[in-house]
């Protein structure tokens, strides 16, 4: 369990919520992903659905209402989600790693006030680090928190903010001494609501700014959030209750982020092998099935096995989360090579299935599109592998 906080559910529960999820994806999510995700719909119902199978609590503690999964078995989940519409798992993760910074750093205060909440889906959200002048580089936000009184007034912008127009609070990545050095010890990690927890009533000095327009990844939504002298109570919405946590509360965050993107990538490159087997025992060329032709043969070969790796590599990173070790390494592993994968064995599935796979009827295209945000969300895959290097010498030293 990492950090006490995970596992808390039976095998045999595990297994019926498995099997649950399994059938809601059957009868739910297959007949209406195509059409939502080609009308760029916000997926309510569906939604609605992830909030009663207690979806938004997968990772919180019993103690405050979540499900208290494993990371192994919620990257299970993610996987067979993504197998079908990748965008709704994108939901639930986004919301979870705020949850995770206050049931991770949280004053007990926090965590009794907010994680009821986001467990239940009453409140939802996601993680506020991008802004438009700083992506990767996190420590070159310019967000402002001021501290007035029993106060903080926010001032500053965060762009590419999952869950930003349908949600209802984010957590805030912000600088409260903007003359520090270095850099991240400035920084400090805000909750901050766009309504009233209690009342539900819209809050002054938060706005959304434009939906941003995006190759795939259509079912949720990405946006803006402005912050025009914004203000939050400090006891209850400083994470920790301490300034200058916030650059390693928002990097503890990304953690359980690179497993679900792992995760997710895992999910489009077992679609879009099944697919490809399928069809290319279907399809004939020169009279026989294509999956008799050398050339197809060398590509499902090499798709399966890189798809088999990333899901292990995923499983990896979920089982040492579960053990409560530090994973930025097995995590950037898992993100780096699955997304890869996924966008690797996605163009391959196109190519198998011809013009059928360029066209908006099948999921084909749709994975393809997918796919590359697997590279770019949760820190790049440049980044990962700087990553990945740094923590192989760290721990092998001679």
């Amino acid at each position: 369990m990492a950090d006490g906080n995970f596992g808390y559910i039976s095998d045999a529960d595990e297994r019926a919520m498995l099997d649950a999820i399994a059938r809601w994806i059957e009868k739910k999510v297959a007949p209406v992903a195509i059409q939502l995700e080609h009308d760029n719909v916000w997926p309510a119902d569906l939604v609605n659905d992830m909030v009663e199978m207690g979806l938004f609590g997968a990772i919180i503690h019993p103690d405050y209402g979540g499900l208290g999964l494993s990371a192994t078995t919620y990257a299970r989940i993610v996987t067979m989600i993504a197998e079908e519409w990748m965008s709704l798992t994108g939901i639930f993760n986004s919301h979870l790693m705020m949850a995770t910074v206050v049931q991770k750093f949280g004053t007990d205060r926090q965590k009794d006030y907010w994680l009821p909440r986001f467990a239940s889906g009453e409140m939802r959200g996601g993680l506020g680090l991008t802004e438009p002048d700083a992506g990767t580089d996190l420590q070159a936000i310019r967000t402002v928190a001021r501290r007035v009184g029993d106060r903080y007034v926010v001032n500053g912008t965060k762009t590419w903010i999952s869950n930003a127009i349908e949600g209802h609070c984010v957590a805030l990545l912000v600088k409260t001494d903007p003359e520090a050095q270095p850099r991240h010890k400035g920084m400090s990690m805000l909750i901050t609501p766009k309504i009233d927890p209690e009342t539900r009533a819209p809050l002054k000095g938060v706005s959304n700014g434009k939906k941003l327009e995006k190759l795939g990844y259509k079912g949720i939504d990405s946006g803006e959030f402005i912050f025009e002298d914004y203000e939050c109570d400090a006891d209850l919405c400083l994470v920790g209750g301490e300034e200058g946590k916030g650059f390693v509360m928002a990097t503890g965050g990304l953690e359980i982020g690179r497993v679900n993107i792992a995760a997710r990538s895992v999910g489009i490159a077992k679609r879009a092998l099944a697919e490809s087997v399928k069809y290319a025992q279907m399809r004939k060329t020169m009279g026989k099935p294509i999956c008799e032709h050398q050339a197809i043969q060398l590509k499902l070969g090499e798709m399966a096995a890189k798809t088999r790796a990333a899901e292990l590599l995923t499983q990896d990173a979920a089982a040492a989360f579960d053990r409560g070790e530090r994973i930025d390494m097995e995590a950037g592993m898992a993100k780096y090579f699955a997304s890869e994968t996924a966008v690797e064995v996605s163009l391959e599935a196109m190519r198998i299935h011809g013009g059928y796979g360029y066209s908006k009827e099948y999921v084909i295209e749709r994975l393809y599109r997918d796919a590359p945000l697997m590279c770019i969300g949760e820190g790049t895959n440049e980044m990962q592998r700087i990553i990945i290097a740094k923590q192989l010498v760290a721990r092998n030293r001679v």
